[in-house]
């Protein structure tokens, strides 16, 4: 069995003191693992594949992008009015701030638009329309940085004016094709009470600006995924039921050689032709559906599959928190050293443990260490929590309850597998001052981000101590918001019911407000006492 000799323990512990808060601080997973991008996790679940019928959309928004959020408010606007279209968005520290913001035109604006929770990439709408987002790269020959259009302004868009994902996925496909896609090739899954799906777009190369983009309904029945790749396998052009796409993807995909014309169109060949799903894909598919015995040496996988066992919010949850602990991939399981101990007759034996220093959260630097002192110590593996999370979200939407309290954004700030989950309701008026800065930038105690993230980075001084005090908070404030959850529901279902839809915003909107302020005070406690365990050594 290979470990680490006991007396490099020493060495490696001081340097996991030195690179705690540096993983922070990293942009994101690009400079930490392969050649591809490795950011961003979205997971949906079909209506009758969750346990209580509500339909799920997701995001871990991993790497550096701005933290603050807001609601932004319903609005009405005169005949006339422009509706500027930004790029640069994703790393301003407040939402006033416009340094390197550039506007990059203007498109009609709507008589009325509905409020939003604006996140960095926006995620849900006072209707229950819901999205969630992951970056898949693409052909660099597809870009065109002369388009109008970055995916979080089209995600802004849509949720302004939209209320179902088919009339987003329509209004986004239609923009990009009319003004130009500049960003790179992403993927954004939408969610409304009926249904989710998964669109996969990219710009259409050189010459006039447009797009290609198609979208795959997740069969209600079924759970998704994708993680930086993009997944859509063959185009049926003729089921307008699961498929929507560009006007002009078969001639661009021809035109480009993409696709010879004869065979099916896979999406995914058009728009990088590598291999359609990693690690993330593959723990997230086999997990849920093991009867399926899916091989990672498959050309590809299912695009969604039924889960053998239906899905909460929370197994969505749970699986943000993965690290592959306890299974082949667990980069941890190497990493084991000797202690001494006493028998039951009172005599002195050895037995190795896995370091209680370790966590799957190590960053390259450590790995690399490690495996310079014993190579081929730990196999790098990228987990779906990650400490670099920017923030996540699991979204549910419930077409049996009011829009006021229909969809709920299961928000946590930081990294996943540590910090609480936050209900954030479509009727949510306005959100804590901590939540509208970024805490991106620098270390701001006034950034909401920060009251989870330095505790959570003090935690993972010594996992094995720091998870005693993390994992059970983190489980209190789930069972405190699912034990609470029905009756904030009857209460709006009864204002809304006599007519009262502006108390039941507020009402909701207070709701979320102290529980997120009672979140944030428990981990600036749970901060206080990991200083006082770990604040003068070991």
């Amino acid at each position: 069995m290979k470990n680490i000799n006991t007396r490099y323990v020493l060495t490696i512990v001081i340097l996991v003191c030195f690179s705690l808060f540096a993983q922070a601080q990293y942009s994101d997973i690009d400079t930490d693992g392969p050649v591809y991008g490795e950011n961003c996790t979205t997971i949906m679940v079909g209506k009758l594949a969750s346990t209580d019928g509500s339909v799920m959309t997701s995001h871990s928004c991993d790497g550096n992008y701005r933290t603050w959020i807001e609601i932004y408010p319903h609005q009405k606007y005169e005949p006339g009015t422009l509706h500027p279209v930004y790029t640069g968005m994703l790393h301003t520290e407040e939402a006033w701030d416009m340094t390197k913001v550039i506007l990059k035109g203007n498109i009609s604006e709507v008589p009325e638009t509905y409020a939003f929770l604006n996140t960095a990439y926006p995620c849900l709408n006072e209707k229950q329309l819901a999205i969630g987002e992951t970056t898949i790269y693409g052909r660099e020959e597809l870009m065109n940085p002369d388009g109008m259009f970055m995916i979080e302004e089209l995600e802004k868009i849509a949720l302004q004016r939209c209320k179902t994902a088919r009339e987003a996925i329509t209004l986004i496909g239609s923009l990009a094709e009319e003004y130009g896609y500049a960003d790179l090739a992403e993927c954004i899954t939408l969610a409304d009470p009926k249904e989710v799906w998964q669109l996969e777009i990219a710009g259409s190369g050189k010459g006039k600006p447009s797009s290609i983009w198609c979208a795959e309904r997740i069969p209600d029945e079924n759970v998704g995924i994708c993680a930086n790749i993009p997944r859509i396998s063959v185009v049926d052009f003729k089921n307008h039921d699961f498929f929507m796409y560009s006007t002009n993807l078969q001639n661009v995909a021809k035109k480009s050689g993409y696709w010879d014309g004869k065979e099916p169109l896979k999406f995914w060949k058009i728009i990088n032709g590598k291999k359609p799903f990693s690690i993330r894909e593959f723990y997230i598919l086999s997990s849920l559906a093991p009867s399926l015995n899916l091989s990672f040496d498959a050309e590809e996988l299912p695009f969604s599959v039924k889960p053998e066992k239906k899905q909460s919010p929370r197994d969505i949850m749970k699986l943000f928190r993965e690290t592959y602990e306890g299974t082949q991939w667990d980069m941890t399981k190497n990493l084991l050293v000797t202690v001494k101990e006493k028998d039951k007759d009172g005599n002195e034996i050895e037995r190795q443990i896995k370091s209680p220093v370790m966590s799957n959260w190590m960053n390259n630097d450590l790995r690399t260490l490690i495996n310079e002192i014993k190579p081929g110590t730990i196999e790098r593996q990228r987990t779906i929590a990650i400490a670099g999370c920017s923030y996540s979200h699991v979204i549910q939407c419930r077409d049996w309850l009011p829009d006021e309290v229909g969809a709920v954004a299961w928000f946590s700030f930081d990294n996943p597998g540590e910090s609480p989950r936050i209900p954030i309701f479509s009727g949510v008026l306005n959100l804590p001052a901590s939540f509208n800065i970024c805490g991106q930038q620098r270390y701001r105690t006034d950034a909401a981000i920060w009251s989870f993230r330095e505790t959570n980075r003090l935690a993972t001084v010594n996992w094995s101590r720091g998870r005693a005090l993390i994992e059970p908070a983190v489980q209190e404030f789930e069972d405190k918001a699912f034990s609470e959850l029905p009756a904030v529901e009857k209460k709006v279902i009864e204002l809304v019911k006599d007519g009262k839809n502006d108390e039941a915003k507020k009402f909701v909107t207070s709701y979320t407000n102290s529980f997120a302020d009672a979140a944030m005070r428990r981990w600036e406690d749970l901060k206080i006492t990991l200083w006082g365990m770990f604040g003068r050594g070991f």
